[in-house]
């Protein structure tokens, strides 16, 4: 099982760690809620340096980009990050990424720590047909970096006491390479998975100490706490953000899953599963995913059925929780697209009772 450069101080800490994509991970450190609503309400820091990072390089870089990923890639600037899925071929989706622009000719692709090697394999048997190289112009750089999300409302202004570089005014989806902590050339971005501000830290791994300890030093009077993949998800899941595995995967289309946005048709622009995709959304699906809330008391759990009124199955919940923030369950989930409107009854079944819930907006 593979470590971080952060694993010393979540064992220290004594943190509940687990194995999670092949990599010794902490699940959580003082409970979920506690690290969940510290985020909301401060700030939190977690570890994510099991997340995949991909370098795609050279003249053509941006010709294969365009063809293997959904959004229109050429939109990007240096400074500028896109959200974006990789389709599959039929329909699905390969994984979600997020495309750093470095340059014209310099391309940096975060993806799952779950779907690296997958996504590895699928990029490589594409890139010939482009001039570029497995293991040169398109690098698997995910063993040399170490990444940390600092997330919360008060995450800017402590990361702000250990850079030169103004970062305040950082609008979202951008980075900065910036000298943070003593570390040259580290790659800040303002993204984030949870909803509640903040930025993420790439460095190399042997400067990961140095981060952690700078961090914590600086935000030790503004309750920075660690943050464990536990309050990531249920961050994320209040948010209605998609996580690969529960809410996307090779089965589900991009349009399907709400991801329209992140689908470019462009005149220019051609790209893995155009067609299919194209026709779905002019023609629509027969699912949709849908964010929704428990009205009956009741927590939804992945797999559950989604039924109607009188108990017909209309669809499955893709993720739930008993949400920490507004103390009601809520999940996503895809449904007959009849049942999709924000404002549908619909019923959640546990343990073979109907629930009633209702979908909402994001």
């Amino acid at each position: 099982m593979k470590t971080t450069a952060f694993t010393q101080f979540h064992i220290e800490l004594g943190a509940k760690m687990a194995p999670f994509a092949g990599f010794n991970m902490p699940i959580e450190y003082t409970g979920i809620n506690d690290e969940h609503l510290t985020v909301r309400e401060k700030a939190g820091v977690f570890d994510v340096s099991h997340m995949g990072e991909i370098w795609v390089k050279g003249a053509n870089a941006l010709n294969f980009l365009q063809y293997v990923t959904s959004n229109d890639v050429a939109a990007l600037t240096s400074g500028k990050v896109q959200y974006s899925c990789m389709p599959n071929g039929k329909g699905g989706i390969v994984d979600d990424l997020l495309i750093y622009c470095i340059d014209g000719l310099t391309y940096l692709l975060v993806v799952n720590a779950s779907n690296l090697e997958k996504d590895w394999n699928h990029l490589a048997s594409f890139a010939g047909r482009f001039g570029l190289t497995p293991g040169r112009e398109l690098y698997n750089a995910s063993d040399e970096i170490c990444l940390l999300a600092v997330q919360g409302p008060k995450a800017i202004e402590i990361v702000q006491k250990i850079t030169d570089e103004n970062i305040g005014d950082m609008p979202y989806y951008t980075f900065k390479k910036v000298r943070i902590a003593g570390i040259e050339n580290a790659i800040l971005s303002i993204t984030g998975y949870t909803g509640a501000g903040g930025c993420e830290i790439y460095i190399a791994n042997e400067d990961g100490e140095k981060l952690w300890k700078a961090l914590f030093e600086a935000g030790k009077d503004a309750g920075l706490k660690p943050a464990g993949l536990g309050a990531r998800d249920t961050l994320r899941l209040e948010m209605g953000f998609c996580l690969y595995g529960n809410d996307i995967d090779e089965t589900t289309s991009p349009i399907e899953a709400g991801l329209g946005w992140i689908t470019k048709f462009k005149d220019d622009k051609d790209f893995i599963d155009r067609e299919i995709l194209l026709k779905q959304k002019n023609e629509g699906t027969q699912r949709k995913l849908v964010c929704f809330e428990m009205i009956d008391r009741g927590i939804p759990r992945q797999h559950y059925d989604i039924c109607s009124a009188d108990g017909q199955k209309i669809g499955e919940v893709t993720s739930g929780t008993m949400s920490p923030s507004i103390k009601i369950g809520v999940g996503l989930g895809y449904v007959q697209t009849v049942y999709a409107k924000p404002g549908s009854e619909i019923y959640v079944k546990v343990r073979d009772k109907l629930l009633k819930a209702k979908t909402v907006r994001k």
